[in-house]
């Protein structure tokens, strides 16, 4: 076979994207086609200027701009652009600082970190140590209503000893402690004069300033000229949409009303990349489709029943049929090949309805019937995820009712309320900051309302351990088979960030992108141009 006849059967959808690139890298070709394989087809220089247009298939109206409440991709997508936290996240998955200059500690248990000088937020107030700890302090206590609140309960003080040092100590080591303040909910805000923040002022210190707001429909944002990142960003203008339909979407990108969309149709992602003027984008990262049960709920709360409808999914049908081999299968516990401590010889789960029924046999149970709550905001393809499960649980004697819901609220109605339901997860990368917001006992995020003592054991001894990864390693690797074997979620597969854009649109190559969360672990705005 040639390179055009393999260019020709991947256009046509007849192999996938991973078979094409890998078909292509055996014949030594490069694509020719702008668009066929993503990215710029030719570099070219970072340029200011321009206005740009986003829309995501994500938001809602009950979104606000306080960081404890961020939950989609659009709140933490706007996050990204008008706020900063302490560090950041590689695309390597390495730390390095942002607005903490530096950090050292000599026990993994107090840390100190110094506040960069001369960064100003969007009021002209400089960003000091009591800006940090108010920022942080937002997230702490048992009021506090923020997902990052668990992440935080470590903390047993936090102080400034100076205006540019903060001390933080926690109740014991934790060698990632630093991926945690990295947490998009944990950015830093201006302490106003109580001490504390206005969680909803808009007021960051971030490359964009917020011009309006109108939840679940548009934000519109400005260049902050007096930003400290020399350079930076390139933008004048962005607006942000939710747009929660995909054609809709898809079509005012093609019709040059957007100029970039997140969550592209995956069954016509490689003819929208190839059309003149459009290029399409795949990273492949931490990112997640689950289906979650509450475990604090019958008949979720037998760990058969739980086990039977892990076997009842069949989850290559799902990667070829809902991914379109933008993806990989699952294995019913998040830790990604990309992280440090994956557990490699754990055996992969696969659909069997044979033994989903022995399960429900186990559990007394001949025939089982069950809600399941989805939308296409939980995941693109979502519904269908849904129906496709339905079908292969009924072999097992399953009957799996699809409760279609609506899109808007689903996040504040549907998700950690309904029993089961579907759930998209951007993951994380490390391992404690992906199991201490979403699996350990008490977590906010914990949509499975699972506890297990041995888990929440291993996870506190894994993170104090600062000198032997083999240990920590072995440690994480058995907390992956317990959430695979007895917890609440059902994972299914890992998805691929895609997303389209006009051509005009630029950045550094694909190879060059994030896969740490969307859109080019959504610092495409400081990272991305126009060129035109």
């Amino acid at each position: 076979m040639n390179y055009k006849e393999l260019e020709q059967q991947f256009l046509n959808r007849k192999i996938t994207r991973r078979q094409f690139l890998a078909g292509a890298a055996a014949l030594g070709a490069v694509s020719l086609t702008p668009g066929v394989l993503g990215g710029n087809a030719m570099a070219s220089t970072p340029k200011h200027g321009g206005r740009v247009r986003i829309a995501f298939g994500h938001g809602s109206s009950t979104d606000s701009l306080d960081p404890a409440t961020f939950q989609n991709d659009y709140t933490i997508n706007l996050c990204y652009g008008h706020h900063n936290h302490l560090v950041e996240v590689t695309r390597e998955a390495e730390l390095i600082p942002e607005l903490a200059e530096e950090w050292h500690t000599d026990d993994a248990q107090t840390w100190v970190l110094k506040v960069r000088r001369g960064v100003e937020f969007h009021n002209g107030k400089e960003v000091k140590a009591d800006d940090v700890i108010a920022s942080l302090q937002h997230h702490m206590g048992e009021d506090a209503v923020s997902a990052a609140r668990s992440l935080l309960d470590p903390v047993v003080e936090m102080r400034k000893d100076d205006d540019y040092t903060v001390v933080i100590q926690l109740e014991s080591a934790n060698a990632d402690f630093m991926y945690i303040l990295s947490d998009y909910h944990l950015a830093i805000k201006p302490a106003v004069n109580n001490g504390a923040i206005d969680p909803e002022d808009g007021i960051g210190a971030g490359p964009y300033r917020i011009e309006s707001f109108e939840p679940g429909q548009v934000t519109h944002l400005k260049r902050f000229e007096n930003y400290w990142k020399e350079g930076l960003p390139y933008f004048d203008e962005v607006e942000t949409r939710v747009v929660h339909d995909q054609s809709s979407r898809t079509n005012a990108l093609m019709t040059d009303e957007l100029d970039i969309i997140d969550r592209v149709d995956l069954g016509t992602a490689d003819r929208l990349g190839a059309m003149d003027g459009l290029e399409v984008d795949s990273v492949q990262g931490f990112q997640h489709y689950t289906f979650a049960m509450r475990t604090d709920t019958d008949p979720l709360t037998d760990r058969h029943i739980r086990l039977a409808l892990k076997y009842a999914v069949d989850r290559e049908q799902l990667v070829n049929t809902i991914l379109r081999g933008f993806g990989e299968v699952g294995n019913d516990h998040p830790i990604s090949r990309n992280n440090r401590f994956f557990a490699e010889d754990l055996e992969q789960r696969e659909y069997d309805p044979d033994r989903a029924r022995y399960h429900l046999e186990q559990a007394g149970v001949d025939n089982l019937q069950v809600e399941l709550s989805v939308a296409n905001a939980a995941f693109p393809g979502a519904v269908s995820a849904g129906e496709l499960y339905r079908e292969t649980a009924s072999l097992a004697g399953i009957d799996l009712v699809v409760n279609r819901v609506p899109d808007d609220g689903y996040w504040s109605d549907v998700w950690m309320n309904d029993p089961f339901c579907a759930v998209y997860w951007g993951g994380r990368a490390s391992e404690d900051w992906m199991f201490s917001t979403t699996y350990i006992s008490g977590a906010d995020w914990n949509d499975t309302f699972w506890e297990n003592d041995r888990f929440d054991q291993l996870i506190r001894e894994a993170r104090a351990i600062v000198d032997d990864d083999d240990k920590r390693h072995e440690m994480y690797a058995e907390a992956q088979r317990l959430v695979r074997d007895d917890g609440g979620v059902v994972l299914p597969m890992w998805a691929d960030f895609v997303f389209g854009r006009r051509s005009r649109i630029r950045h550094e190559g694909e190879d060059q992108l994030s896969g740490i969360w969307n859109m080019d672990g959504h610092k495409w705005w400081e990272r991305w141009w126009m060129d035109e």
